[in-house]
């Protein structure tokens, strides 16, 4: 057994700025990669978030990589969407999953079949990320989702995801009071770009005594950042930044990106709790990130 990490509830119980971190696991069975570059990041952050086949589209299960990721001495967090499983196996997973350790599910909804790799897939959707917020909370205080006791119950810390940027806002605002209702302590947003409308957003939620870290996607290029305008409801990257990552060249771009991520976290530090970087197929870039943005 692994040393127990420092975990991500006390770090934000405290209010310390915490920082968490992404990572997608392999379409196969090499982890070689997720596994070294965590390993520079033990003791550097509060977090890290396992997808569970983002984009619909198939890799190895989110458990099993949050077990190794905590035998390394992290605290992971487990996405867990509501498209390919009813709430039978949802239950049994996190029961699993507290047992291995796990203590923090991110709850998504998750991308319909259509925009993956096995698009003939028939999706679930039992339940909502609402409701399984409620399922988590049930089984937190010991039974199951028909209201059978446990014995045992876990002790899990529940996050949702939300869109600080969406236009308009008064539906997510609407969204996002429901989660908390639901259970939800804390929020890792959609990628945002415009600081000073996630200020607005920020000064609208704090009246709710969630915790709330700001989504910082790292930008690969200006092809990338024009498909995301064009695709990803409720990101925008402005055109400044386009243009400055087209100006910079094939070579530069992603030099750039580091630098439009560290600017943004410095910019929206004074308003959040804390910051989540994904740095998708850049993840050996995350240590820069760090250090250039004083995180630690």
């Amino acid at each position: 057994m692994s040393r127990e990490p420092r975990r991500l509830k006390d770090v934000l119980a405290q209010g310390q700025f915490s920082v968490t971190v992404e990572y997608n696991p392999p379409k196969g069975t090499n982890l070689t990669h997720v596994v070294e570059s965590a390993k520079a990041l033990v003791g550097r952050v509060h977090g890290v978030n396992v997808t569970d086949n983002t984009a619909a589209i198939v890799r190895a299960g989110s458990l099993p990589v949050c077990r190794v990721l905590y035998e390394l001495g992290h605290d992971p967090v487990m996405q867990l969407t509501c498209r390919d499983r009813n709430r039978i196996a949802m239950q049994s997973d996190l029961m699993g999953a507290h047992i291995l350790g796990i203590r923090n599910i991110l709850c998504l909804t998750g991308d319909y079949p259509t925009v993956g790799d096995h698009k003939e897939a028939k999706p679930v959707y039992d339940l909502d990320s609402v409701q399984v917020m409620q399922l988590v909370t049930g089984l937190n205080n010991g039974k199951d989702y028909a209201g059978n006791k446990l014995d045992g119950s876990t002790a899990f810390t529940i996050g949702g995801a939300v869109t600080p940027e969406a236009d308009p806002l008064g539906p997510m605002l609407v969204k996002f009071e429901v989660k908390v209702r639901a259970g939800a302590e804390f929020f890792q947003t959609q990628a945002i770009y415009q600081p000073e409308q996630f200020k607005k957003f920020m000064e609208a939620v704090r009246p709710f005594k969630v915790k709330v870290l700001a989504g910082i996607l790292l930008l690969r290029s200006a092809k990338m950042a024009e498909f995301m305008n064009a695709n990803i409801p409720g990101v925008c990257v402005p055109q400044d930044m386009i243009d400055e990552m087209r100006a910079a060249g094939d070579k530069r771009a992603l030099d750039v990106g580091v630098e439009i991520a560290v600017r943004t976290i410095k910019a929206v530090r004074p308003y959040c709790d804390g910051v989540h970087i994904m740095a998708i197929k850049s993840t050996e870039r995350l240590p820069e990130i760090l250090t250039k943005a004083e995180l630690g």
